[in-house]
């Protein structure tokens, strides 16, 4: 199978899952590695015309890592995770989304 896009974490995400269980964290990764090789909109969903969540369901807790594309040219695609976040119900926070696209125009800024 060819992987579809490459994925890239930034430190809040490093952060973030590194104070996870051990198990939790496990099947965050795995569903990352999913990810990369198929389209599957209960691991990758679109929130915002910009705004990305890989979606993790586990052990009764929400976990969201929010992202975002950058089409490096017309070969390679990458995802870039900004923060991640624990939760109790299906609802996305409004701030998180703001956030992503936030930390996405400083990154294209900074890329320029």
């Amino acid at each position: 199978m060819k992987q579809k896009v490459r994925i890239e974490l930034m430190e809040e995400v490093e952060d973030f899952l590194s104070g996870l269980d051990d198990k939790a964290r496990r099947k965050i990764i795995y569903n990352l590695q999913k990810a990369q090789f198929i389209n599957d909109s209960e691991l990758f969903k679109k929130l915002s015309h910009t705004v990305w969540e890989f979606r993790t369901h586990y052990n009764s807790s929400y976990y969201r890592l929010f992202a975002f594309w950058d089409k490096m040219d017309k070969t390679r695609t990458v995802v870039v995770s900004t923060h991640g976040i624990e939760k109790k119900s299906l609802k996305t926070p409004i701030r998180e989304i703001k956030k992503t696209e936030r930390i996405r125009r400083n990154y294209f800024n900074n890329k320029e």
